[in-house]
């Protein structure tokens, strides 16, 4: 068996962001489930843009239709949501931290098992899913995708429990990383998320009808009311009958992603009770509380640095100004032929507003710096249209060390601040200055007096290299230079 051999991983300067694997979202007991879940995905599309599906049931049958790209392109018309008939549904956006999008590693994936047909979207990265592929492919095990996911649904299939849902518990129990699960049976809308809470998951109602996503975004565009978020470790079953709760795992504190709150997460989102946009502007006002520099104005590289910039402005007293416009028609794919037009990449998403920038001492503010590439750009920008002065200040600690989690990182010899110090970034990115957010300005921003390290309250190993979950499936356990990814990996 070979895995990875046909894939590769961008490194355009388009793609100099981290980026989260996929967007999740079910809907139990509505006539237009599917359409309602096209919408649900639409709202979800920050969080995959490669490819997108929908399988559905109508209470006999089990549909799918599956497509590359986005969901806009692919589930508008009334022909494709009308192969999707049936109450039930779940949908899937797919990101992959490596891989190619064909058509077989797009989610939602299905299975006809002994108790009946199953169906499932997951987002995350299980970190021991190669040693539970090897030893499954050595028993004779058949798999058909190179997706992790396929590995929960071999492991149902295999568990020798006779309810589906003592399958299900007997099979999470196998895996280990970060995950939410949206699975639909013939009977029943089935939530799960990882025992740390890394990936998120919420509860929402719509009349009677009850919907599992990843945000409450996701909600609204359906005007579902929010009812919670799904608990660490909790499964959640969902039926004719109601909701059931059930916590197989033996208690642990939630440690979600910290970058739900400082990236990834649409800003119109609510995590705990509060919306991300007041986290993000949290963070910039802890930043300007640690960082003081003399400027003419705050600007923002947009649209995830937009809030961070005004919490800054509202603390430093500067005013924010929208120095840079962004391109919200730029497609993710854009092919780049040459060097010539490679160089010209960045163009294509961020303009410069001269008529703001020229003559100004400018603070930029951004939510993160991964390999650099893309920042180096901005800031050389700014100077080609007549900044006097760049100051770059981040609404996060330096990103030192790869995730495992679902996260797509470059390996440690391509994170920027892994190789260097931050007097090196500030050379190499061109900037006068160079400001990061503390670790401890992070919790204060997210509602915690510091972090704990002895419990920490967030899932923060890009910044600390505290890995909360052992990543058993690098190909050298000393090495954490490798990205975690069964697609990354060559195994023969």
């Amino acid at each position: 068996m070979t895995i990875g051999k046909l894939y590769y991983k961008s490194t355009s300067v388009l793609d100099d962001r981290l980026k989260e694997e996929c967007g999740i979202f079910g809907i139990y007991n509505h006539k237009d489930a599917a359409a309602l879940t096209a919408l649900g995905l639409h709202a979800l599309q920050h969080r995959g843009q490669e490819a997108c599906g929908i399988n559905s049931f109508d209470g006999k049958n089990f549909y799918s239709v599956k497509r590359r790209g986005l969901v806009g392109d692919n589930f508008t018309s009334k022909k494709i949501i009308d192969q999707l008939p049936g109450n039930c549904a779940i949908g899937h956006n797919r990101y992959s931290t490596t891989g190619l999008p064909i058509i077989r590693n797009i989610q939602p994936f299905f299975a006809d098992l002994h108790l009946g047909g199953i169906s499932i979207a997951h987002n995350g990265n299980l970190t021991n899913a190669i040693q539970i592929r090897d030893r499954m492919v050595k028993d004779g095990a058949i798999f058909q995708t190179t997706s992790d996911t396929e590995t929960i649904i071999q492991l149902i299939a295999k568990s020798k429990r006779t309810k589906i849902i003592d399958k299900i518990i007997d099979t999470i129990f196998q895996v280990q990383g970060g995950y939410a699960l949206v699975m639909m049976t013939n009977k029943k809308l089935i939530g799960i998320r990882d025992p740390f809470g890394i990936r998120p998951l919420v509860l929402g109602k719509l009349n009677s009808s009850y919907i599992l996503a990843s945000e409450t975004c996701a909600l609204d565009i359906i005007g579902a009311e929010f009812i919670r978020e799904i608990e660490n470790g909790e499964i959640v079953v969902i039926t004719k009958e109601g909701i059931e709760s059930i916590k197989p795992f033996p208690k642990k504190e939630a440690r979600p992603c910290v970058f739900e709150y400082i990236y990834f997460s649409r800003p119109d989102s609510i995590i705990n009770g509060k919306s991300v946009y007041e986290y993000r502007k949290n963070l910039g006002r802890e930043l300007a509380n640690e960082v003081s520099i003399e400027a003419d104005l705050i600007s923002s590289v947009p649209d995830s640095g937009n809030p961070a910039a005004i919490g800054f402005s509202e603390v430093s007293k500067i005013s924010y100004e929208m120095g840079i416009i962004r391109n919200h028609y730029v497609g993710r794919t854009f092919i780049e032929p040459t060097q010539e037009i490679r160089q010209l990449g960045v163009k294509l998403k961020h303009n410069p507003n001269k008529g703001v920038i020229k003559n100004k001492k400018i603070i930029l503010v951004d939510d993160s710096i991964v390999r650099g590439t893309t920042s180096k750009k901005i800031v050389d920008m700014l100077y080609n249209s007549g900044a006097k002065e760049v100051h770059m200040v981040i609404s996060s600690p330096p990103i030192k060390y790869p995730d495992y989690y679902g996260i797509d990182t470059p390996d440690v010899k391509e994170l920027l601040a892994a190789n260097h110090s931050i007097e090196e970034m500030k050379k190499i990115i061109g900037v006068k200055s160079l400001h990061f957010l503390s670790i401890d300005g992070v919790y204060k921003a997210l509602g915690h007096k510091k972090r704990d390290a002895a419990n920490p309250q967030f899932t923060d190993h890009c910044f600390t290299g505290e890995y909360p979950i052992k990543p058993l499936d690098l190909k050298n356990q000393n090495d954490k230079d490798n990205q975690l990814s069964l697609l990354s990996n060559v195994r023969t």
